[in-house]
């Protein structure tokens, strides 16, 4: 018979990714606010402690992502994010289920990164996101489990995979046409993440001995944003164009875009050539195996799904 596991937010990026891949050796108990015709879903308030009892782990995904528009309310990020993880994880304590994996960010810890991002770095979060998902780690680490219990708190770094919205799709569109990438003038070097690699991550807490802890997770090699062009070029056949526009016109081009509601912004311009190196060298050393995936390879599986698209 089956184990179950709770998986809430299961409608999302993550969550749709994570059933696919759990399905064939775990019953899935979904939660989310929205229902769904592929899985059973019950909402927070139909969650009873029967169902914690029963199941072998809560996988808790849900919450409220950064808002790049910024239309939202800060409060609105402490309780999709902060609250409700407290109020989950209160449940999980006075339940016989054994583990309990929070989906954190390593947003938690830094928005922007000299060198690499280490598990021993010292959270200084600037956003109302971060913020909130360190609030959320710090109620999870203060309260006592019983001795079967296990708490795990991961903290991944950008994700992509099939079905992914975000700059991936911007700059792969962009590509698609034949528009040269105007931003090769900026050099950078980024960890990615594979929703696959992540989802092997997650299983494998599930069936192994990992010790409770925090966890960043990411794909092994980290890439630039002119590597990641080429590899979208070579997924579509055709040779990609980087141009090497001088920073101060981009710039330029990037505050006119904040007005008026232009493609590229400053916050986007960031996001696209930022250096943001993630270590994961804790977590491959705890489960002492190789990730499915190379960063390549899992990019290369995301495009190809937009191809698809």
């Amino acid at each position: 018979m089956k184990k179950q596991i709770i998986i809430t937010g299961c409608t999302g990026f993550v969550g749709t990714n994570l059933r696919q891949y759990l399905s064939q050796d775990y019953k899935l108990l979904g939660v989310s606010r929205k229902s769904n015709a592929t899985i059973k879903v019950k909402s927070y308030q139909e969650l009873s402690i029967d169902d914690f009892n029963s199941s072998e782990a809560i996988i808790h995904l849900a919450g409220k992502a950064h808002d790049l528009k910024k239309t939202s309310q800060e409060q609105e990020y402490f309780i999709a994010n902060t609250e409700l993880t407290k109020s989950m994880f209160d449940k999980f304590r006075s339940s016989r289920c054994p583990i309990f994996i929070y989906m954190s960010s390593v947003k938690a810890v830094a928005d922007k990164v000299e060198g690499v991002l280490k598990e021993d770095a010292e959270p200084n979060p600037k956003t109302t996101y971060g913020k909130s998902k360190l609030q959320a780690e710090k109620y999870l680490k203060a309260q006592a489990l019983n001795k079967v219990q296990r708490l795990y708190i991961l903290r991944p770094c950008m994700i992509h995979g099939p079905n992914n919205k975000g700059n991936l799709n911007l700059l792969y569109g962009f590509i698609k046409k034949g528009i040269p990438y105007p931003l090769g003038a900026y050099k950078n070097e980024r960890s990615f993440l594979s929703v696959e690699n992540l989802c092997f991550i997650i299983k494998e807490l599930l069936i192994g001995k990992v010790v409770s802890g925090t966890y960043q997770v990411s794909d092994n090699v980290p890439l630039s944003t002119n590597d990641l062009v080429h590899i979208i070029g070579q997924s579509l056949g055709k040779k990609a164009r980087i141009l090497r526009i001088p920073k101060f016109i981009i710039n330029t081009f990037a505050k006119i875009g904040d007005y008026f509601s232009l493609p590229l912004t400053t916050e986007r311009l960031q996001k696209l050539t930022e250096n943001y190196i993630v270590s994961n060298t804790k977590i491959l050393q705890e489960i002492q195996k190789e990730l499915p995936l190379t960063s390549t390879q899992g990019l290369m599986r995301t495009i190809q799904s937009f191809n698809n698209d």
